[in-house]
């Protein structure tokens, strides 16, 4: 049996990819897919409710990463839809894929992400703590409840709400550096929110211990252990790269530059990992220190 993974051509995707290399990728462009996997098994899929009899065929975990990027662009009106119908309704349609399988697989591992939250100061944030009501939380509350429904077909369902990806070659850390080895970084805003982080290689070590941990299920706070404030992550990168972080972003003017996206960075979650550290998870980078060495 096979790991399915959609969004195989996204940053984590592609990190998830090169960890199962007998995995099925799944993407709308399979031309695109081949040149940047070589001689890997490919299925088509456009995020509708339309594939063919064969989808799941030989899978016994699917890793639903598909969506819509909320770092790249302004965010307006159309890009708000496309966020929200890249999750749900794609989320949507994957189920009722499954729902309509002859055999189908026995886990869905859905990406998520700590925004289903909200934003909320210093207080500590467990799997058990409520969702909040902007415009993420909400994305987030309705997408993982699409997810959800894959148990009324038998199949285990794993949320994994992520927080910042830390990666060598994108994610938020490719955005940050240039301003930081120029010495131009800084806290956003006050820099007193906190700002939940995970190495790279600890998100797909989660992913393939969910998949693993039979007993392991419902929503998963993927962050690292120790969490840090905005202040406290910009002053050990900029430590890391013997820079100053010295030229605070006032929150006024990632508001004028952002627009509604300035309120996710400035927003703030204290996730802990409280179930992944329970089932037994064990960190690679648990501190941010050892994994910025390790990236740069």
């Amino acid at each position: 049996m096979k790991a399915l993974i959609t969004g195989a051509t996204g940053f984590v995707g592609q990190h998830l990819a090169a960890r199962i290399p007998e995995a099925i990728l799944v993407g709308r462009d399979i031309e695109k897919i081949q040149k940047m996997f070589g001689k890997r098994e490919v299925r088509g899929w456009d995020g509708s409710g339309n594939a063919g009899p064969s989808f799941l065929e030989g899978v016994d975990t699917v890793f639903h990463l598909a969506g819509e990027s909320v770092f790249h662009g302004r965010w307006n009106a159309l890009k708000k839809e496309r966020i929200r119908a890249s999750r749900i309704d794609g989320t949507r349609h994957l189920v009722d894929i499954i729902s309509q399988a002859k055999n189908r697989p026995a886990t869905l591992i859905c990406s998520s992400a700590v925004g289903y939250y909200g934003s909320r100061g210093d207080e500590r944030l467990t799997e058990n703590s409520v969702p909040g009501d902007d415009f993420l939380a909400k994305v987030c509350v309705d997408w993982e409840k699409e997810a959800l429904r894959a148990e009324e077909f038998g199949v285990r369902v794993v949320l994994v709400r992520t927080g910042v990806v830390l990666g060598p070659d994108g994610g938020a850390l490719a955005q940050m550096l240039p301003l930081f080895k120029y010495g131009l970084g800084g806290r956003l805003g006050s820099g007193c929110q906190y700002m939940p982080w995970i190495h790279i290689d600890d998100l797909i070590g989660a992913m393939l211990f969910a998949r693993g941990a039979s007993k392991l299920r419902g929503p998963v706070n993927v962050v690292a252990p120790n969490p840090l404030t905005n202040s406290e992550f910009t002053h050990a990168l900029a430590s890391s790269l013997h820079r100053p972080a010295i030229l605070p972003v006032p929150g006024f003017a990632l508001k004028i530059v952002l627009g509604e996206f300035a309120n996710v960075l400035l927003g703030s979650q204290r996730a802990v990992p409280e179930v992944l550290q329970q089932a037994g998870y064990t960190y690679v980078f648990p501190e941010l220190k050892a994994a910025l060495h390790d990236l740069l």
